[in-house]
């Protein structure tokens, strides 16, 4: 098993690629303006090694790509441990449906929830968490689990293509989620519904008043504006091309349905957060979880991670290392690997 301690650092690996494609683009204007000294180069660049300075390029963005492995610190883990810990277990459903895509709130809905979704996952200390995401039906993305960092990696990849049948059912995730709970021991559930509130079915009250026998808990977090926002249609470029229209070819407004979201939550003794206050909701949402009695149980996990980054590092140093002792010039030694044009 293995993880990187700072994934954030990933976004210096894609300067490599471009890196590269800036060289090339060089090349070719540098190869172009020497095409027009035509057989007057070959004398005045005599001893000039040719193909040297890409490979010393090379060596350079390479090892640029190397340093940035080593900042995001791969881990790995040797031995697979039971421990013992106290907690719930937390379900968050994700609404996908087209209507999250509205840009009424920054920079979308969707990237909202996610975004508080990932702050709550690491607030949590010892609770078991899942996920599900939905729109006309539910799917399952994670099964209950203490891995937060297989979940975080997993709720990067929640969007509207995970989810054949499109529309929004409330009822359906409600109805899902009664079989999602794995652990019949676990007295306190919670499940955590970030939608819109735009519901299509309109059919919930059975489905909750079950989940509520259950002993689960719903809390809704409210994502969207009452004044509502249109849905974009993008190009594979992120442009917008347009909007989603209805059958009368007028523009759909979304609108968050928070009455509909706090009916669901109240009829289970849960709570219902406005999720547009993004410090807010987490803290509140939090403060529940630490709230509510924990329950203790046996967990797998894998201990004894072990840091990989020196690796990397050693790599990307023997690699400017390298970079100083190759000059432009030809040498003796150089011709003598095959680096002779």
């Amino acid at each position: 098993m293995y993880k990187f301690e700072h994934p954030e650092f990933v976004w210096l690996l894609l300067l490599v690629p471009a890196t590269l494609m800036l060289f090339a683009l060089y090349r070719l204007w540098q190869k172009r303006a020497q095409d027009r000294f035509g057989e007057l180069l070959p004398t005045m660049a005599w001893g000039v090694n040719r193909t040297r300075p890409f490979f010393k390029t090379f060596l350079v963005i390479a090892a640029f790509g190397f340093l940035a492995l080593s900042l995001m610190n791969l881990k790995v883990g040797t031995k697979m441990e039971t421990v013992k810990r106290k907690g719930i277990d937390v379900v968050f459903a994700l609404d996908v449906s087209k209507s999250m895509l509205a840009e009424d709130v920054a920079p979308n809905r969707l990237q909202k929830a996610k975004f508080l979704t990932g702050k709550i996952i690491d607030n949590l200390k010892g609770d078991r968490l899942g996920l599900i995401i939905y729109a006309g039906s539910a799917y399952p993305l994670l099964p209950i689990t203490t891995d937060y960092g297989t979940a975080k990696l997993k709720l990067d990849l929640a969007s509207p293509d995970l989810v054949p049948s499109m529309g929004t059912a409330l009822g359906d995730v409600l109805k899902f989620s009664q079989q999602f709970y794995n652990d019949e021991s676990q007295k306190n559930r919670l499940l955590v519904i970030l939608s819109d509130g735009e519901d299509h079915e309109e059919s919930w009250e059975q489905e909750a008043a079950q989940l509520k026998e259950q002993g689960v808990q719903v809390v809704t977090i409210g994502i969207g504006t009452s004044k509502g926002g249109p849905i974009p249609l993008k190009d594979s470029r992120g442009n917008i091309k347009g909007y989603k229209k209805d059958y009368n070819n007028e523009v759909v407004v979304t609108k968050r349905d928070a009455s509909t979201l706090s009916e669901i939550a109240k009829s289970t003794d849960g709570i219902y957060i406005d999720g547009n206050d993004a410090v807010a909701a987490i803290d509140e949402l939090t403060a529940k979880i630490e709230g509510m009695e924990k329950t203790e149980f046996e967990a797998q996990q894998i201990s004894d991670y072990q840091d990989q980054f020196q690796w990397f590092l050693g790599v990307a140093l023997f690699l400017l290392i390298l970079d100083v002792f190759i000059g432009e010039k030809k040498t003796f030694w150089m011709e003598k690997i095959g680096l002779k044009k």
